[in-house]
């Protein structure tokens, strides 16, 4: 039988593709139909980003599964964690003191604005549009730690099942 780490990182490798290829189509269609910036710099840090934000969603759904081995407690944990978060990130309730702290919008929807408007204006609605880069490394961070989380889960459950 094949090692944890082995699995893990084989599992990791063979599903980058398949989780490419649907966000590219659609960002295909999206970006052009929207009217967005035409050169290519901009498509593919788009893409680049709308590709984080997938890679990271999924990890979430995948340290959650490996956290509880049991679906219809991950189903229900999932959802109560997306609508935190849709509530934290004032999607439901506006807050009323802007940037005051580090939320999923943030990461999400900043590096998609500053990649259209970088070049163009200093501020779009209050969001300084300078490199991204901290949205980027949050998006990896969360990425890594998710997956990492995961793989501690399983090998909590593979340790605590071979004792």
């Amino acid at each position: 039988m094949y090692r944890l780490s082995a699995y893990f990182l084989a599992r990791t490798t063979s599903d980058l593709p398949l989780d490419l290829i649907l966000p590219v189509l659609f960002l295909m269609v999206v970006y052009f139909m929207a009217g967005l910036r035409l050169s290519a710099g901009p498509f593919f840090l788009s893409m680049l980003t709308v590709f984080l934000c997938i890679v990271a969603a999924q990890d979430l759904g995948l340290a959650i599964v490996a956290m509880l081995m049991d679906l219809k407690r991950a189903t229900t944990l999932a959802s109560v964690t997306v609508m935190t978060f849709m509530l934290a990130d004032g999607y439901f309730v506006k807050c009323s003191y802007p940037g005051s702290g580090v939320c999923l919008s943030t990461i999400t929807y900043k590096p998609l604005l500053k990649v259209q408007y970088q070049d163009i204006m200093p501020l779009v609605n209050r969001v300084k549009t300078d490199s991204g880069l901290w949205e980027v490394g949050a998006l990896v961070a969360m990425i890594f730690g998710y997956r990492f989380l995961a793989y501690l889960s399983l090998r909590r459950m593979q340790l605590h099942c071979g004792a």
